[in-house]
């Protein structure tokens, strides 16, 4: 049982941010039934983004690691959801009225262009986060000694995904982008700007990522530049898993998988454990072929 706990709280770390790049994957084909492959690499950029704040500029270090890590999470979001900004002007309103296939081959151009960028600017090579940006201790959590780090990383990715729950549903954007989920042309009628519900979108979507890659930098301690290929294929599967398109779903099917991968690694084998995971969604989708919730946002939100 002590086992099962460390490796059920490991599972929902990994799981959160499976669920937050899962979200910008959603979004997306919610509202303009795209995949955006590009998301990966956005979830990359923000990983090196806060290498170079907290590594490179010793931001943590000439702050101290508290306001260093704050500023960092604001000015990587702010960055990322800005290169989302820019990546759906660029690669996809251009397309927006074209074939899909026009589309998808963008989304792959985008990818593989932001990839490149990002190994031109960081090198090829493996980049460490520094081990002393927080305090190696740990808490107790029924009777389990839990790492610090794993314990932040879980809530503020719950947190991010309860405030983007409560903006869906709460606010007029979020109204807007719910209705242009169902119908853009209803929506156009009903007087809601599409362009700027889609430009809305590809801003929290990747914004939502990028902190993930930050996450992830902090919580694993190194990164390089195409791990957006892995964590975005994990990403993706959640997103089908919960039922594309649908952004409680996604959430679900994040921690789903992050507790999927751990306790099979844990119990079956490290080396089985993504063989295990798309056994599990095969299984899903046979079942389910739309996920575990409905895949069109506005009728679940």
């Amino acid at each position: 049982m002590d086992f099962f706990i460390q490796q059920f709280c490991n599972g929902l770390t990994t799981g959160g941010i499976y669920a937050l790049i899962a979200l910008g994957y959603t979004m997306v084909y919610g509202v303009m039934k795209l995949i955006n492959f590009a998301h990966g690499e956005l979830f990359t950029l923000g990983a090196f983004l806060g290498y170079l704040l907290l590594v490179t500029l010793g931001l943590a270090g000439a702050v101290g690691p508290a306001l260093g890590l704050a500023l960092s999470i604001v000015t990587v979001s702010g960055l990322v959801a800005a290169a989302g900004h820019l990546l759906e002007r660029v690669a996809y309103r251009p397309l927006r009225n074209s074939d899909r296939l026009a589309a998808v081959v963008s989304a792959l151009g985008a990818s593989i262009f932001l990839q490149n960028a990002i190994m031109i600017v960081w090198g090829s090579q493996y980049r460490a986060y520094s081990a002393r940006l927080l305090p190696a201790v740990s808490l107790d959590v029924l009777g389990q000694p839990i790492p610090l780090i794993r314990i932040l990383v879980f809530a503020a990715a719950a947190a991010l995904m309860l405030l983007l729950w409560l903006f869906i549903n709460r606010t007029r954007t979020g109204l807007a982008i719910r209705a242009a989920a169902i119908d853009q042309g209803a929506a156009r009628l009903m007087g809601i700007d599409v362009s700027r519900v889609i430009a809305v979108v590809f801003v929290i979507g990747p914004a939502l990522g990028g902190l993930a890659g930050l996450m992830a930098g902090l919580l694993y301690g190194q990164i390089n530049f195409n791990m957006g290929q892995l964590y975005g294929l994990k990403a993706f599967t959640a997103a089908i898993i919960g039922g594309i398109g649908n952004i409680q779903g996604a959430m679900i099917g994040g921690l789903l998988l992050g507790l999927l991968e751990s306790l099979g690694a844990a119990y079956v084998s490290v080396a089985w454990k993504d063989a295990i995971t798309f056994v599990v969604l095969i299984m899903i989708l046979v079942v389910r072929p739309t996920g575990l919730l409905p895949e069109r946002v506005a009728e679940k939100l």
